[in-house]
């Protein structure tokens, strides 16, 4: 059964995503594969250990029978603002509302379901960014936006404020253009960032990034490099995205209302962080992607901010 492109995008949309684009799987120009081996030979992946799965160099090795892949994009952008107090913490506004895995991914299998309920041959696999996908790459080639200097998603509708997934299909469909790159000469983000991260454009360094220790480190404290810089982060970082000019100029306010900021995401006190419990942890982030921070992760990153205020 050939299905239309057209219908495949009007009912994703339908369903809600704000964005929908598709790619073939044929060989590119873009040297994904090549800069992504040569990001993990510079062990710039720090501890994240799941970055080297070799599915992640070649999608027909997560699904042999993908043909193409339907790039699509939330849009998460609320208009609060973080806080220059010093007792205030702040946490990435990708982490103040609700868990976007549970959001992208119900409406990715419900965009799944609508395509093999088209006919029995359709195969069909939903991706977040919890698989070993380039969901980046995916998105540029799709037509979504364009890999920026920061190593994110832009896109002219709604900046980099946007959630990424895909449906791997056997449909061969017929792809979009490539989106083309406008950063241009403009290097903000990488003269932002305090503590060096973008090594070079479109390039990241985890091991000197505030969003990467604040989340992903396990260890008892931060680096000290980290530590001096966080200037209040606690969950993330959105410096690097703050300062694009395309997100000054595009950035709109999100109609999904699971995106809203949950009551002290925006303004969590520090000193309550820095004694947060387990119950109060359990409480305070159910259903939220910031419960990856375990309770002495948030405890750590509290202290390292009350300490240099000191």
């Amino acid at each position: 059964m050939s299905i239309d492109k057209s219908q495949i995008k009007a009912a994703a949309l339908d369903i809600g995503f704000h964005l929908v684009g598709v790619a073939t799987i044929d060989d590119y120009q873009d040297n994904a594969s090549e800069n992504l081996k040569k990001w993990l030979d510079s062990e710039y992946q720090a501890d994240m250990a799941w970055m080297n799965n070799p599915q992640r160099e070649d999608i027909r090795a997560f699904m042999p029978e993908v043909q193409s892949v339907i790039s699509v994009a939330l849009n998460y952008y609320t208009p609060h603002q973080h806080s220059n107090d010093p007792d205030i913490g702040k946490i990435s506004r990708y982490g103040w509302g609700r868990d976007y895995h549970k959001v992208m991914g119900k409406k990715l299998k419900a965009l799944s379901n609508w395509l093999r309920s088209q006919d029995e041959s359709i195969m069909t696999r939903y991706c977040v960014d919890t698989a070993p996908v380039q969901d980046k790459v995916w998105a540029q080639r799709a037509g979504i936006g364009w890999l920026a200097k920061n190593g994110n998603v832009i896109t002219t509708k709604y900046g980099s404020w946007v959630f990424l997934g895909e449906i791997l299909t056997n449909l061969e469909l017929t792809p979009d253009l490539v989106h083309t790159n406008h950063c241009g000469t403009c290097t903000r983000c990488i003269e932002a960032c305090p503590t060096n991260a973008i090594v070079e454009p479109h390039v990241v360094d985890a091991n000197r990034c505030i969003a990467y220790h604040t989340i992903e480190n396990r260890d008892k404290e931060l680096p000290r490099s980290i530590a001096d810089n966080l200037s209040g982060w606690v969950a993330g970082c959105d410096i690097c995205q703050d300062v694009c000019p395309w997100n000054k100029r595009f950035a709109q306010e999100t109609n999904i209302a699971d995106f809203q900021p949950y009551s002290g995401n925006v303004r969590p006190q520090l000193r309550e962080l820095a004694t947060i419990s387990e119950i109060d942890w359990d409480r305070r982030f159910r259903a939220s992607a910031l419960r990856r921070i375990k309770p002495a992760m948030w405890q750590r990153n509290a202290h390292a901010n009350l300490n240099k205020e000191k």
